[in-house]
């Protein structure tokens, strides 16, 4: 005669499978084996378990991967969901298989060595040490099972290392803003012009699309609304377009008819590539990123006597405000604020020549791009 299975286990999908009622509760769940004999074992200790559950208040034992999968499942509306799984991912060879009341600093020892081994910077780190974190906090406080308990009892306390290798913000002088732009490709040119007179972030500048532009026409002119769901602080993002943007926005009419800056009819994933550090070596600020512009553009604002509340909003900085509804005196007052910064000193902007190295067919492409910004020539 065959071997009889415990009642309980059924065969499914190539693997055995839970399905049983235990101390009053129906249990469904995959053992993860095709072997009788592990599912078997697999089987008594759910059942083990959750009978020490109920008559004593013990926890099953949970482990992290089993945790990362709920919080992943539960956040999918997180706009920093693709982040989380890139860094959870990293995470689980490590401790995926440690219980979470076991889960403590020690246990991200390793991790943080192999981290560090690669050169990654405690800023980076601290990311995954947050999420680690999050999910102990949820454990021990929002994730409930049937029986009324929470996952654990309690969260290990994870610290963050020390950031001491954060850079401060780096504003440009006017004359490192010539010395770079001269040495960045025209497409990158014209994006750094934008960026240093509007505020806008990296990804909000690669990812802009002319659906968002908006009409002004009480005041001649036009300003981009940015989804919320695209911006950082997921609150929609009113940019402003001074004299400057707005001529590298004209520029870039009909070069594509989605995004508004592109490079070789592709949209651009981010400025921060080899032309950009390439521009930055060449211009002896190697130190400089992307993110200095929107630094540089806050710094001018100020030091130009732009109120702190009209900062805010040319800078897309959270203020409680309804910043994306606007009088057009509101909307002329903020024009005029940006205005004082996309000229230097009140006189017309100094010229920058770039000496990007462009093929007879790129310069021809971004001839009119180049001719019609204001501080930006093409060197022949």
């Amino acid at each position: 005669m065959g071997r009889k299975t415990i009642p309980g286990l059924k065969w499914r999908g190539g693997k055995w499978h839970i399905d049983k009622r235990i101390c009053g509760r129906r249990v469904c769940q995959s053992t993860g084996t095709a072997d009788i004999q592990e599912a078997e074992r697999f089987l008594a200790r759910v059942m083990e378990q959750t009978r020490q559950a109920q008559v004593y208040g013990v926890r099953p034992a949970r482990t992290f991967e089993q945790a990362a999968a709920k919080f992943v499942m539960e956040h999918q509306h997180k706009r920093s969901i693709h982040d989380d799984v890139s860094r959870l991912k990293g995470l689980l060879p490590f401790i995926g298989q440690v219980h979470l009341d076991k889960l403590h600093m020690g246990s991200l020892g390793p991790w943080v060595s192999h981290m560090k081994q690669k050169g990654r910077a405690n800023g980076t780190i601290n990311h995954g040490l947050q999420i680690v974190r999050r999910i102990l906090n949820l454990a021990a406080s929002e994730w409930i099972d049937e029986l009324g308990l929470t996952w654990i009892h309690s969260p290990a306390r994870i610290k963050l290392l020390t950031n001491g290798d954060k850079r401060s913000p780096y504003p440009l002088s006017w004359n490192e803003q010539q010395m770079l732009f001269a040495e960045l490709p025209a497409h990158l040119a014209a994006m750094a012009v934008f960026a240093v007179n509007t505020g806008c972030r990296d990804s909000e500048i690669c990812g802009l699309r002319w659906e968002w532009e908006v009409e002004v026409p009480q005041l001649g002119t036009s300003v981009f609304i940015i989804p919320g769901q695209l911006v950082k602080n997921a609150d929609e993002r009113l940019v402003v377009l001074n004299r400057t943007a707005k001529r590298v926005i004209d520029s870039q009419r009909g070069m594509d008819d989605t995004f508004v800056f592109t490079f070789q009819g592709r949209p651009i994933r981010r400025m921060l590539n080899t032309g950009w550090k390439k521009a930055r070596n060449a211009a002896s600020i190697p130190c400089v990123r992307v993110h200095d512009l929107k630094h540089t553009f806050g710094r001018r604002l100020r030091a130009s006597g732009v109120s702190f509340e009209d900062r805010q909003d040319l800078l897309g900085h959270r203020s409680g405000r309804i910043t994306t509804h606007y009088s057009a005196a509101e909307l002329s007052r903020l024009i005029e604020a940006a205005d004082r910064v996309s000229e230097k000193n009140g006189k017309r902007p100094e010229i920058v020549v770039l000496r990007g190295q462009l093929s007879a067919g790129s310069r021809k492409t971004h001839a009119n791009l180049l001719t019609s910004v204001p501080g930006v020539a093409l060197s022949h």
